[in-house]
């Protein structure tokens, strides 16, 4: 018998009579050897949902379908199975051969490790969760399930002790979600709120709109981070009553004018001229257009355009970004233009 089974059974306070259902629940894909648990992943992700529903249901028989799904969601997202790893150390038994894979774990580690345990966390932290983490409990909640002979009842009873805490309605009422908790605020206020994501090569970037006004901004790794952590900048803002007036957006004291195009987009007006402006105030390189991609039949062109500029020239370093796809060369480049001025305005 492998110790790490015996090990992961007295976690669980449970003992498995089909072991060899445990040992297929560690099994990460990466692993040269067993059968990886994404079979019962797939089953454990369905039998938590469900398990948790009716644990909520009947818990609470005052809150409307809206409020239990937000309850359930806070109960079985990423973020939250993910802790529930870390703190029953089940992150230490998972079977991998991922160098990488050890590193965002060990990662996710220390940033929970700085977290306030007094708080339930319900909407994540500063770091993004690593799906394995949510995966490795799915697939031994599915192991449990199917060695229970797939009752829920007793699948519950020995499991949720795993899931503790459970997200409460005092806990959400107490966290609630940044960005809905933003919208909600403004449309109180009689006022429009946009979120509105950006990539460049390395990050996110979420930036705050309110009534077309620009009032906060915050990058992460993933576009869901940043907009989360944007919304808390935001409602920060707004609490402390700054004018939105005096929150327009300038980089080297070139002041920016946003609006949004008839495709969707974010775009600066004359972004291209104010890419340049800033450019020769801060002694940087010439923006460099040119063409990244081209499709659609000859009297349907579409065009994404980029553009490059060296901030150190002796080292080498430079800034590069892509716009979004336009029917204009010219639209292309001051689409790339406008990307480039927010990414640094998100820095």
């Amino acid at each position: 018998m492998e110790a790490y089974v015996v090990e992961v059974e007295r976690i669980l306070g449970y003992r498995f009579k089909n072991r060899k259902l445990l040992e297929e629940a560690l099994t990460h894909s990466s692993s040269k050897e067993g059968v990886p648990y994404e079979r019962l992943e797939f089953m454990g992700d369905s039998i938590i949902s469900l398990a948790i529903s009716k644990h909520l249901f009947l818990a609470y028989p005052k809150l409307d379908p809206g409020q239990l799904s937000s309850l359930r969601d806070a109960n079985i997202s990423t973020e939250k199975l993910a802790r529930v790893a870390i703190r029953r150390n089940l992150h230490c038994f998972i079977r991998h051969s991922s160098p990488d894979l050890l590193d965002q774990i060990k990662q996710f580690v220390h940033a929970v490790a700085l977290e306030n345990h007094s708080v339930v966390v319900a909407h994540g932290g500063s770091v993004k969760a690593p799906k394995v983490l949510s995966d490795i409990v799915e697939s031994v909640a599915g192991a449990m399930y199917f060695d229970l002979g797939c009752d829920l009842e007793k699948f519950w009873k020995n499991f949720r002790v795993i899931l503790e805490p459970i997200v409460t309605p005092g806990d959400l009422e107490l966290q609630p979600h940044p960005v809905k908790e933003l919208f909600e605020i403004c449309q109180k206020m009689g006022k429009h709120v946009e979120i509105k994501p950006v990539r460049n090569e390395t990050e996110s970037i979420a930036y705050v709109f309110v009534d077309g006004q620009f009032i906060a901004s915050a990058s992460s790794a993933t576009k869901d981070l940043a907009k989360l952590e944007a919304a808390k900048i935001a409602l920060e803002r707004l609490a402390s009553l700054v004018p939105l007036t005096s929150m327009r957006p300038s980089i080297g004291n070139v002041e920016l004018n946003f609006y949004t195009d008839d495709n969707g987009d974010m775009i600066i007006e004359g972004a291209k001229h104010k890419l340049h402006e800033l450019s020769q105030n801060k002694k940087w390189s010439k923006p460099e257009y040119r063409i990244e991609g081209e499709s659609g039949p000859s009297h349907e062109k579409r065009f994404v355009c980029s553009v490059e500029i060296t901030i150190e020239e002796e080292e080498g370093v430079f800034l590069r970004t892509c716009g979004y796809e336009k029917s204009r060369v010219k639209d292309a480049e001051n689409s790339a233009a406008s990307v480039m001025l927010m990414a640094l305005l998100g820095v």
